[in-house]
C-alpha cells in the first residue's frame, strides 16, 4: 500500500512544472507561487473543519512551520520564479535531485551518520545538474536554475519533517495544517500580487493554476505524505525516481517542448546518482530513524 500511494502521488506531482509552465507564461509568478497556497487553503480548512480535529499542539506547530517554509512557500514561489525563464522539461531534469535531497534532509534529520559514497554519489548527482544547467546556458548557471535548486533543498525540507510528522497527525492533516496556518502570509502576498499585475488570461493559464491549487498544493500530499510516513522516506522515496521522466513525457506532449539528447542523458545521470545513495550505507543513530536504509 505505501507503495501505490507513492506513485500517485508522484503522479500528481508530474504535472506541476508542465502546469506551473502554462501558468506563468500568462500569470505571475508570486501570484501562481502562492495564491495556489492562499485558494488551497479553503479546502483545506473545510477538511479540517468537518473533522473536527485537535489543534496541534505547540511543538507540532513549530514542525508544521518547517513543512510549511518548504512546501507551501519555497516549492511553489522558486518553481514559478524560475519557470518564466526555463522549460518545463529542463527544469524537470534538475528536480530529479530531489529525492537525493530529501533522503540527506532525512537523514541529517534523523540524526543518522552517512557513509563517504552516500555522499559522493549526492555530490555527482549535483555535479551532473550543474554541468547540464551549465551547456544549456552558454556555460553559464541561470538564476533561473538557481531557483529551481534553490525549491529542490526547500521542498526536501518540507518533505522530510512532513513525512515524520505524519506519523503522529496523518499525512492529510499535516498539509491541511501547512496550508491553513499559512494563510496570515499567503493571502496579503497573493493579493499584492494580484493587485500589481494583469490577471487576464487564457483559459490554459487558469486550468493551469486550478491544478496547481488543486492537486499540487494540496491532493497530491494526502497518498505522498501517508506513503512517506507508513514506508519510509529513503524507500518511497525511490519512486520519485520516475518523477523527471513523467515531467518530460508531459513537457513533450502538453507543451511540444524538444527534449533533447543532452536532456535525456542528464536525467539517466541523475537517476543513476539517486539510485546510488540508496543503495549506501547508512549508519543509525539511538533515535528513531526516519529514513530506512538499504544496506
Amino acid at each position: 500500500m505505501p507503495l501505490l500511494l507513492g506513485f500517485i502521488g508522484v503522479l500528481a506531482f508530474s504535472f506541476t512544472l508542465p502546469a506551473t509552465r502554462i501558468a506563468v507564461e500568462q500569470l505571475d509568478p508570486t501570484f501562481v507561487g502562492i495564491g495556489r497556497e492562499a485558494l488551497a487553503a479553503v479546502p483545506a480548512a473545510l477538511i479540517l473543519l468537518f473533522a473536527h480535529l485537535p489543534f496541534p499542539t505547540r511543538p507540532q506547530l513549530l514542525r508544521l512551520g518547517i513543512v510549511a517554509f518548504g512546501v507551501v512557500f519555497g516549492w511553489p514561489l522558486f518553481t514559478a520564479l524560475a519557470l518564466r525563464d526555463l522549460t518545463s522539461a529542463h527544469s524537470a531534469v534538475i528536480v530529479g535531485l530531489l529525492p537525493a535531497a530529501t533522503a540527506v534532509a532525512a537523514v541529517l534529520r534523523a540524526g543518522e551518520r552517512p557513509s563517504r559514497a552516500f555522499w559522493l554519489a549526492s555530490f555527482a548527482g549535483l555535479v551532473a545538474v550543474l554541468a547540464f544547467a551549465a551547456s544549456q546556458g552558454a556555460g553559464l548557471v541561470s538564476t533561473a536554475d538557481v531557483f529551481i535548486l534553490i525549491a529542490v533543498a526547500l521542498s526536501a525540507i518540507g518533505y522530510a519533517e512532513g513525512g515524520a510528522l505524519s506519523r503522529e497527525l496523518g499525512g492529510w492533516q499535516v498539509i491541511c495544517w501547512a496550508v491553513v496556518l499559512s494563510v496570515p502570509l499567503t493571502v496579503p502576498i497573493a493579493v499584492v500580487a494580484a493587485a500589481g499585475s494583469d490577471l487576464h488570461a487564457d483559459a490554459d493559464a487558469w486550468l493551469g493554476f486550478a491544478y496547481v491549487a488543486g492537486v499540487s498544493a494540496l491532493l497530491g500530499f494526502f497518498p505522498w505524505y501517508a506513503a512517506l510516513a507508513r514506508g519510509g522516506v529513503a524507500k518511497i522515496g525511490q519512486i520519485q525516481l520516475i518523477q523527471p521522466l513523467l515531467t518530460l513525457v508531459w513537457s513533450a506532449w502538453l507543451l511540444d517542448e524538444h527534449i533533447g539528447v543532452t536532456t535525456l542523458i542528464a536525467s539517466i545521470a541523475v537517476v543513476a546518482s539517486v539510485v546510488a545513495t540508496q543503495r549506501t550505507r547508512v549508519a543509525r543513530s539511538s533515535r528513531a530513524p526516519l529514513v530506512t536504509s538499504r544496506e
